[in-house]
């Protein structure tokens, strides 16, 4: 599986970037009627986490795998060389909220170590396919994280 060339990752990121903001204010504006699905009909969530350095709140559009009461969020950015902003926010300030399908929820967010990430690898492949592909093309571990509801 070839990488992404680099001079078409900008362009992929900048395109990502641009509908992730499209898909946020439909989904807000419809209350997560509309757009709460993505690619291969997955589920949408709205994750409301804080900026690592801004410290300003920050609200992403992601696909995400429920896993019982927990939720499941993985950091591929399609396969490209380097983790999502997201990623980093989510490292650095745990603490997020998560909406789905109009209601929110408090989680507190963990990346998976190596052992986590191989159990949980068949489950998320199974939810959305094109991860192994992603993982195939791209030199990076891409991270997961684990979404556990707080109280």
């Amino acid at each position: 599986m070839r990488e992404i060339p680099q001079k078409y990752e900008r362009a992929f990121r900048f395109a990502a970037r641009v509908f992730g903001r499209l898909n946020l204010a439909v989904y807000k504006w419809s209350g997560g009627r509309l757009m709460s699905k993505g690619p291969a009909n997955r589920p949408i969530c709205v994750v409301t986490m804080v900026g690592r350095k801004t410290g300003k709140k920050r609200e992403v559009p992601l696909m995400h795998v429920p896993h019982g009461e927990q939720k499941i969020l993985v950091a591929s950015l399609g396969g490209t060389s380097k983790n999502p902003t997201w990623y980093y926010n989510l490292k650095a300030n745990p603490e997020v909220t998560i909406a789905v399908d109009g209601s929110q929820r408090a989680y507190r967010t963990r990346e998976v170590g190596p052992d986590e990430k191989a159990a949980l690898w068949p489950i998320l492949v199974d939810a959305y396919p094109p991860y192994d592909t992603y993982q195939a093309r791209c030199n990076r571990d891409i991270p997961v994280f684990i979404c556990d509801p707080v109280s």
